[in-house]
């Protein structure tokens, strides 16, 4: 495991973007696994940037993202669809065939699952999985206690997940409590994890999953057993951390 301490969050996005750009430079259908959320933006402002200065090439890259709430739809400016189309997609030359989010308002939940991992499967595994943290240790929206052999699934959302995405909509109750995401078997079969986190409030998490004890309860914590995880962090995200 590599862990760079940056001074900022935008020195963060930075290094993201950088070693996102590089990836698709040496591999151009390269098969990428995005994350949404606030700790990403600025990694996705970077690579637009780069599109429109530098040319960086995206016509051949698949994406997959992490996860995706259930019974959103896509045009709901809260869904990870929108995010993505407004905060990347839309910006650079992706095939629209290439973009692959879990389908939040699949009627058959078991099926949409089952053939989001098909896909990934389909298009060779995962080349490159972007990841960000959440205050509880859930890495995609897996939860503590989740089954580390556990593929894309559907995920009943903990309240201090529900507690935390309530900023996003107008009020608590119009949360999803549901949503569907890559599981952490999925995760940990990408050939390379990049974990971003950002701000004070994530400092004792990150302590906890890259230094403690591996267990369910801590989903990130199994991010030790993989063999090629790149961390990023601010300095406030680095706070706790004991060894760097």
């Amino acid at each position: 495991m590599k862990i760079y301490v940056e001074d900022n969050y935008q020195k963060l996005s930075k290094k993201a973007a950088y070693i996102l750009a590089s990836q698709i430079r040496l591999k151009p259908d390269s098969v990428l696994g995005l994350a949404t959320g606030d700790t990403p933006l600025g990694m996705y402002r970077e690579l637009v940037a780069m599109h429109q200065r530098e040319d960086l090439d995206f016509r051949e890259i698949k994406t997959f993202n992490l996860d995706e709430y259930y019974g959103l739809e896509k045009e709901n400016p809260q869904s990870y669809h929108y995010y993505m189309m407004e905060n990347l997609f839309k910006h650079v030359n992706i095939w629209k065939e290439n973009i692959h989010i879990p389908d939040g308002e699949a009627s058959d939940t078991e099926e949409a699952c089952s053939r989001y991992e098909g896909l990934i499967r389909q298009a060779g595994g995962i080349d490159l999985q972007v990841l960000g943290i959440g205050r509880n240790g859930h890495i995609g929206f897996n939860e503590p206690d989740v089954k580390f052999e556990a593929t894309t699934h559907l995920v009943h959302l903990d309240a201090d997940t529900i507690q935390a995405n309530a900023r996003f909509f107008d009020s608590i109750d119009k949360v999803p409590t549901q949503a569907i995401s890559m599981g952490i078997k999925t995760i940990m079969q990408a050939k390379k994890i990049v974990l971003l986190a950002s701000g004070h409030e994530k400092r004792e998490i990150v302590q906890k999953a890259l230094e403690g004890k591996i267990l369910p309860e801590l989903p990130a914590s199994v991010l030790q057993l993989h063999n090629d995880v790149v961390v990023i962090l601010d300095q406030e995200a680095a706070g706790e951390l004991k060894e760097i």
